[in-house]
Protein backbone atom coordinates (compact mmCIF):
# COMPACT_ATOMS: atom_id res chain seq x y z
CA UNK A 1 0.00 0.00 0.00
CA UNK A 2 1.45 3.22 -1.08
CA UNK A 3 0.47 5.58 1.62
CA UNK A 4 1.76 3.47 4.21
CA UNK A 5 6.00 4.43 4.71
CA UNK A 6 7.64 1.47 5.17
CA UNK A 7 8.79 1.90 8.79
CA UNK A 8 5.45 0.88 9.38
CA UNK A 9 3.94 -1.15 6.92
CA UNK A 10 4.64 -4.26 9.23
CA UNK A 11 2.41 -2.33 11.66
CA UNK A 12 -0.84 -1.96 9.36
CA UNK A 13 -0.30 -5.47 8.90
CA UNK A 14 -1.48 -6.30 12.21
CA UNK A 15 -4.72 -3.80 12.16
CA UNK A 16 -5.68 -3.80 8.17
CA UNK A 17 -9.08 -5.89 9.21
CA UNK A 18 -10.48 -2.95 11.98
CA UNK A 19 -8.52 0.17 10.16
CA UNK A 20 -9.50 1.61 7.01
CA UNK A 21 -6.38 2.30 4.34
CA UNK A 22 -7.40 5.24 3.81
CA UNK A 23 -6.97 6.12 8.25
CA UNK A 24 -3.95 4.73 8.59
CA UNK A 25 -1.84 7.53 6.59
CA UNK A 26 -3.15 10.24 9.71
CA UNK A 27 -1.83 7.55 12.03
CA UNK A 28 1.87 6.91 10.71
CA UNK A 29 3.91 10.12 11.31
CA UNK A 30 2.96 9.99 14.98
CA UNK A 31 3.20 5.95 15.58
CA UNK A 32 6.98 6.86 14.58
CA UNK A 33 7.38 9.24 16.40
CA UNK A 34 5.97 7.45 19.54
CA UNK A 35 8.21 4.55 18.86
CA UNK A 36 11.11 6.45 18.17
CA UNK A 37 10.68 7.98 21.75
CA UNK A 38 10.06 5.44 23.55
CA UNK A 39 13.33 4.27 22.77
CA UNK A 40 15.07 7.43 23.54
CA UNK A 41 13.09 8.09 27.07
CA UNK A 42 13.23 4.58 27.90
CA UNK A 43 9.82 4.30 28.30
CA UNK A 44 6.78 2.14 28.09
CA UNK A 45 2.83 2.60 27.43
CA UNK A 46 0.48 0.39 28.74
CA UNK A 47 -2.79 0.46 27.14
CA UNK A 48 -6.07 -0.96 28.17
CA UNK A 49 -8.40 -2.82 26.37
CA UNK A 50 -10.93 0.24 25.51
CA UNK A 51 -7.89 1.81 23.28
CA UNK A 52 -8.62 2.07 19.75
CA UNK A 53 -6.34 -0.12 17.83
CA UNK A 54 -3.21 2.07 16.44
CA UNK A 55 -2.62 2.52 19.96
CA UNK A 56 -3.32 -0.97 21.53
CA UNK A 57 -1.93 -2.83 18.53
CA UNK A 58 1.13 -0.38 17.50
CA UNK A 59 2.36 1.62 20.37
CA UNK A 60 1.43 0.14 23.39
CA UNK A 61 3.49 -2.49 25.11
CA UNK A 62 1.93 -4.20 27.51
CA UNK A 63 -2.28 -4.44 27.00
CA UNK A 64 -5.16 -5.63 28.70
CA UNK A 65 -7.70 -5.15 31.58
CA UNK A 66 -7.37 -3.04 35.12
CA UNK A 67 -6.02 -6.21 37.20
CA UNK A 68 -3.41 -7.28 34.14
CA UNK A 69 -2.20 -3.56 33.78
CA UNK A 70 -1.67 -3.30 37.34
CA UNK A 71 0.04 -6.86 37.64
CA UNK A 72 2.49 -6.00 34.51
CA UNK A 73 3.29 -2.60 36.05
CA UNK A 74 4.95 -3.94 38.74
CA UNK A 75 7.17 -5.93 36.35
CA UNK A 76 8.35 -2.98 33.83
CA UNK A 77 12.13 -1.94 33.75
CA UNK A 78 11.29 1.16 32.04
CA UNK A 79 11.39 4.35 33.80
CA UNK A 80 8.79 6.52 32.18
CA UNK A 81 5.20 4.67 32.00
CA UNK A 82 2.71 6.15 29.91
CA UNK A 83 -0.66 4.97 30.78
CA UNK A 84 -2.77 4.76 27.52
CA UNK A 85 -6.23 4.69 29.69
CA UNK A 86 -7.76 6.60 32.17
CA UNK A 87 -6.95 8.49 35.52
CA UNK A 88 -7.57 6.02 38.12
CA UNK A 89 -5.22 3.49 36.22
CA UNK A 90 -2.07 5.73 36.08
CA UNK A 91 -2.67 6.77 39.43
CA UNK A 92 -2.26 2.69 40.39
CA UNK A 93 0.36 2.58 38.07
CA UNK A 94 1.99 5.73 39.74
CA UNK A 95 1.08 3.57 43.33
CA UNK A 96 2.94 0.69 42.61
CA UNK A 97 5.82 2.33 40.51
CA UNK A 98 6.90 5.20 43.11
CA UNK A 99 10.19 5.94 41.90
CA UNK A 100 9.31 6.14 38.17
CA UNK A 101 7.84 8.79 36.33
CA UNK A 102 3.99 7.96 35.34
CA UNK A 103 1.96 10.03 32.85
CA UNK A 104 -1.42 10.20 31.68
CA UNK A 105 -2.08 11.70 28.36
CA UNK A 106 -4.70 13.35 28.83
CA UNK A 107 -6.03 14.89 32.75
CA UNK A 108 -9.68 14.89 30.95
CA UNK A 109 -9.31 10.78 31.09
CA UNK A 110 -11.52 10.15 33.85
CA UNK A 111 -14.49 7.63 34.73
CA UNK A 112 -17.86 8.35 36.16
CA UNK A 113 -17.22 5.41 38.64
CA UNK A 114 -14.71 7.32 40.08
CA UNK A 115 -16.62 10.23 40.22
CA UNK A 116 -19.24 8.39 41.77
CA UNK A 117 -17.51 8.07 45.44
CA UNK A 118 -14.85 10.14 47.56
CA UNK A 119 -12.72 9.25 50.35
CA UNK A 120 -15.45 10.85 53.00
CA UNK A 121 -18.36 8.57 51.28
CA UNK A 122 -16.01 5.48 52.14
CA UNK A 123 -15.10 6.77 56.15
CA UNK A 124 -18.72 7.61 56.27
CA UNK A 125 -19.54 4.04 55.41
CA UNK A 126 -17.24 2.34 57.24
CA UNK A 127 -18.75 4.15 60.85
CA UNK A 128 -22.38 2.95 59.09
CA UNK A 129 -21.17 -0.72 59.29
CA UNK A 130 -18.44 -1.02 61.63
CA UNK A 131 -16.23 -4.06 61.67
CA UNK A 132 -17.52 -4.96 58.04
CA UNK A 133 -14.48 -5.06 55.69
CA UNK A 134 -14.62 -2.43 52.57
CA UNK A 135 -13.93 -3.92 49.19
CA UNK A 136 -12.94 -1.16 46.50
CA UNK A 137 -13.10 -1.74 43.03
CA UNK A 138 -9.54 0.09 41.13
CA UNK A 139 -12.13 2.01 39.45
CA UNK A 140 -11.34 4.49 42.03
CA UNK A 141 -9.09 7.46 43.16
CA UNK A 142 -6.06 6.73 45.16
CA UNK A 143 -8.05 8.84 47.82
CA UNK A 144 -10.43 6.37 47.94
CA UNK A 145 -8.21 3.21 47.77
CA UNK A 146 -6.81 4.72 50.57
CA UNK A 147 -9.53 4.43 53.14
CA UNK A 148 -10.30 0.32 51.97
CA UNK A 149 -9.50 -2.67 53.01
CA UNK A 150 -8.67 -4.07 49.46
CA UNK A 151 -9.11 -3.54 46.17
CA UNK A 152 -10.95 -5.60 43.53
CA UNK A 153 -10.98 -5.59 39.66
CA UNK A 154 -14.23 -7.17 37.86
CA UNK A 155 -11.71 -9.99 37.19
CA UNK A 156 -11.14 -11.22 40.30
CA UNK A 157 -13.75 -9.50 42.64
CA UNK A 158 -15.69 -12.71 43.82
CA UNK A 159 -12.18 -14.20 44.90
CA UNK A 160 -11.44 -10.75 46.54
CA UNK A 161 -14.63 -11.11 48.39
CA UNK A 162 -13.89 -14.59 49.25
CA UNK A 163 -10.68 -14.11 50.73
CA UNK A 164 -11.56 -11.95 53.51
CA UNK A 165 -13.69 -14.54 55.60
CA UNK A 166 -16.15 -12.05 56.34
CA UNK A 167 -20.33 -12.94 56.44
CA UNK A 168 -20.61 -9.80 54.71
CA UNK A 169 -18.62 -6.97 53.21
CA UNK A 170 -19.09 -3.53 51.70
CA UNK A 171 -18.57 -3.13 47.86
CA UNK A 172 -17.75 0.03 46.34
CA UNK A 173 -18.95 1.90 43.88
CA UNK A 174 -20.34 -0.48 41.04
CA UNK A 175 -23.51 -0.82 42.31
CA UNK A 176 -24.03 -3.05 39.25
CA UNK A 177 -20.83 -5.42 39.90
CA UNK A 178 -21.23 -6.07 43.43
CA UNK A 179 -25.05 -7.28 42.46
CA UNK A 180 -23.14 -9.51 40.23
CA UNK A 181 -20.59 -10.61 42.15
CA UNK A 182 -23.59 -11.26 44.95
CA UNK A 183 -25.48 -13.85 42.27
CA UNK A 184 -22.27 -15.71 42.66
CA UNK A 185 -21.73 -15.89 46.44
CA UNK A 186 -23.06 -16.53 49.61
CA UNK A 187 -21.11 -13.84 51.26
CA UNK A 188 -23.31 -10.35 51.75
CA UNK A 189 -22.85 -7.50 50.10
CA UNK A 190 -23.25 -3.75 51.08
CA UNK A 191 -23.24 -1.79 47.40
CA UNK A 192 -23.09 1.85 46.53
CA UNK A 193 -25.01 3.69 43.65
CA UNK A 194 -22.20 4.17 41.42
CA UNK A 195 -22.12 3.07 37.58
CA UNK A 196 -20.01 3.01 34.56
CA UNK A 197 -21.72 5.38 31.89
CA UNK A 198 -21.04 3.06 29.13
CA UNK A 199 -22.21 -0.14 30.81
CA UNK A 200 -25.22 0.57 32.49
CA UNK A 201 -26.86 1.79 28.56
CA UNK A 202 -27.02 -2.05 27.89
CA UNK A 203 -30.59 -3.81 28.62
CA UNK A 204 -32.34 -7.01 27.89
CA UNK A 205 -34.01 -5.74 24.92
CA UNK A 206 -30.57 -5.16 23.42
CA UNK A 207 -29.55 -8.46 23.82
CA UNK A 208 -33.02 -10.01 22.56
CA UNK A 209 -33.05 -7.53 19.15
CA UNK A 210 -29.37 -9.25 18.79
CA UNK A 211 -30.27 -12.66 18.73
CA UNK A 212 -33.03 -11.81 16.21
CA UNK A 213 -30.56 -9.72 13.63
CA UNK A 214 -28.01 -12.06 13.99
CA UNK A 215 -29.31 -15.66 14.37
CA UNK A 216 -27.08 -17.93 16.94
CA UNK A 217 -24.64 -14.18 18.14
CA UNK A 218 -23.14 -15.51 21.54
CA UNK A 219 -23.12 -12.70 23.91
CA UNK A 220 -20.18 -12.07 26.07
CA UNK A 221 -21.67 -9.44 29.11
CA UNK A 222 -18.86 -7.27 31.43
CA UNK A 223 -19.89 -7.43 34.85
CA UNK A 224 -20.44 -4.07 34.93
CA UNK A 225 -23.66 -4.56 33.06
CA UNK A 226 -27.18 -4.72 34.98
CA UNK A 227 -27.73 -7.97 36.78
CA UNK A 228 -30.66 -8.48 34.04
CA UNK A 229 -28.04 -7.83 31.28
CA UNK A 230 -25.81 -10.89 32.83
CA UNK A 231 -28.72 -12.89 33.17
CA UNK A 232 -29.44 -12.88 29.66
CA UNK A 233 -26.10 -13.21 28.40
CA UNK A 234 -24.18 -16.24 27.38
CA UNK A 235 -21.32 -15.67 29.39
CA UNK A 236 -20.23 -12.79 32.04
CA UNK A 237 -16.71 -11.79 32.74
CA UNK A 238 -14.17 -8.93 32.65
CA UNK A 239 -12.52 -7.79 29.36
CA UNK A 240 -9.66 -10.46 29.94
CA UNK A 241 -12.18 -13.19 30.31
CA UNK A 242 -14.15 -12.16 27.08
CA UNK A 243 -10.96 -12.15 25.17
CA UNK A 244 -10.57 -15.55 26.41
CA UNK A 245 -13.58 -16.94 25.64
CA UNK A 246 -13.50 -15.95 22.10
CA UNK A 247 -9.77 -17.47 21.94
CA UNK A 248 -10.96 -20.56 23.74
CA UNK A 249 -14.34 -21.20 21.99
CA UNK A 250 -13.88 -19.26 18.72
CA UNK A 251 -17.86 -19.05 18.71
CA UNK A 252 -18.28 -17.87 15.02
CA UNK A 253 -20.76 -15.00 15.80
CA UNK A 254 -20.32 -12.92 19.15
CA UNK A 255 -21.07 -9.64 20.28
CA UNK A 256 -19.40 -7.84 23.52
CA UNK A 257 -21.29 -5.83 25.34
CA UNK A 258 -18.67 -3.44 26.16
CA UNK A 259 -16.84 -0.16 25.25
CA UNK A 260 -16.40 -0.40 21.45
CA UNK A 261 -12.99 -0.94 21.19
CA UNK A 262 -12.93 -3.90 22.43
CA UNK A 263 -14.34 -5.60 19.57
CA UNK A 264 -11.85 -4.31 17.46
CA UNK A 265 -8.78 -5.18 19.57
CA UNK A 266 -10.08 -8.86 19.61
CA UNK A 267 -11.04 -9.19 16.56
CA UNK A 268 -7.50 -8.79 15.20
CA UNK A 269 -6.78 -11.96 16.30
CA UNK A 270 -9.58 -13.52 15.53
CA UNK A 271 -10.11 -13.38 11.48
CA UNK A 272 -12.42 -16.56 11.40
CA UNK A 273 -15.06 -14.81 13.98
CA UNK A 274 -17.61 -12.88 13.16
CA UNK A 275 -17.43 -9.96 15.66
CA UNK A 276 -20.92 -7.78 16.13
CA UNK A 277 -20.59 -4.38 17.04
CA UNK A 278 -22.91 -2.89 20.07
CA UNK A 279 -20.92 0.43 19.78
CA UNK A 280 -21.04 1.80 23.28
CA UNK A 281 -17.94 4.45 23.31
CA UNK A 282 -16.36 5.47 26.94
CA UNK A 283 -15.91 9.08 26.34
CA UNK A 284 -13.08 8.90 28.49
CA UNK A 285 -11.14 6.16 27.26
CA UNK A 286 -11.31 8.01 23.65
CA UNK A 287 -9.60 11.32 24.93
CA UNK A 288 -6.70 9.35 24.95
CA UNK A 289 -4.80 9.57 20.95
CA UNK A 290 -1.76 8.75 19.05
CA UNK A 291 -1.35 12.45 19.23
CA UNK A 292 -1.42 13.13 22.74
CA UNK A 293 0.10 10.38 23.55
CA UNK A 294 3.32 11.79 21.68
CA UNK A 295 2.68 15.12 23.15
CA UNK A 296 2.97 13.47 26.44
CA UNK A 297 6.14 12.11 25.51
CA UNK A 298 8.09 14.74 24.12
CA UNK A 299 7.25 17.08 27.08
CA UNK A 300 6.91 15.28 30.18
CA UNK A 301 2.92 15.56 30.00
CA UNK A 302 0.98 15.13 32.52
CA UNK A 303 2.76 13.43 35.35
CA UNK A 304 0.68 11.62 37.99
CA UNK A 305 1.52 12.76 41.24
CA UNK A 306 0.17 11.27 44.96
CA UNK A 307 -0.30 13.25 48.53
CA UNK A 308 2.53 10.10 50.37
CA UNK A 309 0.12 10.31 53.14
CA UNK A 310 -2.45 8.92 50.88
CA UNK A 311 -0.18 6.81 48.33
CA UNK A 312 0.98 4.36 51.18
CA UNK A 313 -2.30 3.62 51.86
CA UNK A 314 -3.52 3.39 49.11
CA UNK A 315 -0.73 1.08 48.07
CA UNK A 316 -1.36 -1.04 50.23
CA UNK A 317 -5.19 -1.89 48.93
CA UNK A 318 -4.10 -3.02 45.65
CA UNK A 319 -0.87 -5.04 46.79
CA UNK A 320 -3.53 -6.93 48.77
CA UNK A 321 -5.46 -7.65 45.99
CA UNK A 322 -2.61 -8.55 44.43
CA UNK A 323 -1.39 -11.16 46.56
CA UNK A 324 -4.29 -12.83 45.76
Amino acid sequence: MSAVLPTAAFLYERVRRVIPPIEWPSFVDDIDAILALKRERNAIILAHNYQTPEIYHCVADIVGDSLALARKAVTVEAQVIVVAGVHFMAETAKLLNPNKTVLIPDLGAGCSLADSITAQDVRLMRQSYPGVPIVTYVNTSAAVKAESDICCTSGNAKAVVESLGAPRVIMLPDEYLAKNVAAETKVGIIAWKGRCEVHERFTPADIRELRAAYPGVIVLAHPECPPDVVTEADFSGSTAAMSDYVEREKPPRVVLMTECSMSDNVAVAHPEVEFVRPCNLCPHMKRITLANIRVALEENRHEVRIDPGIAGRARRSVERMLSI
